[in-house]
């Protein structure tokens, strides 16, 4: 077997070293676990090296001979607070089923953890989680006659609409609470500063839509449920078709 480089190995936990004497009061899960435990309480930002130092009750830099950098910290408290898929979906046949229920589980993970849709994307996943996660999207296109190209292509794309979809919800979430409105409340306030903007002859088909008042109809504001669902079955529609 090939040398495993250290970050991988912690992120791994696979054992380095010789492990003489008691075992040492401080590991990288404990690290992490505090991490992820700030993180999912004040944010990212509430998961610094001092902040997790202080509540760990150690030095900031004594952090660093179980985490290796400030980098990896965040690596490795995205593999963790993911965690792994639900073993329910192994047992789904059909491809676009199992495929909803790979988006929709992620989606549950996002709104544990809002925090993670913060972390850098730094490359195709490394940890044992994230593969875990990638094994279970190709998984669930065993059935399907894509290549395995495709397949990493189709899990990339619904993947990474899961991601977005999860923040654009959440960002107009909190625009919305900084003015106090709900989602009808919002439309028609944009609708109302817009509409005598959106000039007939330069914005044809948003004046039109402007002017049918669907930023005003009470039926408008919908259910971020129901809008994350119509999204996600325009991108299996788009599997379906690619096969």
């Amino acid at each position: 077997m090939a040398e495993v480089p250290d970050d991988l190995a912690r992120l791994w936990r696979l054992p380095m070293g010789a492990k003489l004497g008691r075992p040492a009061a401080l590991d990288v899960n404990r690290v992490v676990d505090v991490a992820v435990e700030l993180a999912d309480r004040d944010g990212l930002a509430g998961a610094t090296l001092p902040k997790i130092a202080a509540a760990l009750e150690v030095t900031p830099m004594s952090l660093y001979r179980h985490i290796g950098s400030k980098d990896e910290l965040m690596v490795l408290m995205g593999d963790a607070a993911f965690g792994p898929p639900p073993e329910t979906l192994a047992a789904v046949a059909d491809w676009r089923s199992a495929l909803r229920g790979w988006a929709e589980a992620q989606v549950a993970v996002y709104r544990r953890h809002p925090w993670i849709t913060e972390l850098p994307i730094s490359g195709p996943p490394r940890g044992p989680h994230a593969m875990a996660w990638m094994d279970a999207g190709l998984r669930a296109l065993r059935g399907t006659a894509l290549d395995w190209p495709a397949k990493i292509g189709v899990i990339t794309v619904v993947g990474g609409y899961v991601r977005q979809a999860f923040i654009t919800a959440r960002q107009l979430e909190q625009a919305r609470s900084a003015v106090d409105l709900d989602e009808a409340g919002a439309l028609r306030a944009y609708s109302g500063a817009l509409v005598d903007l959106v000039d007939p002859q330069r914005f044809p088909d948003a004046a039109a839509l402007f002017a049918s008042g669907v930023f005003t109809a009470p039926e408008i504001a919908a259910d971020p449920d129901e809008d994350f669902a119509f999204g996600l079955e325009l991108v299996l529609d788009g599997v379906a078709a690619a096969q």
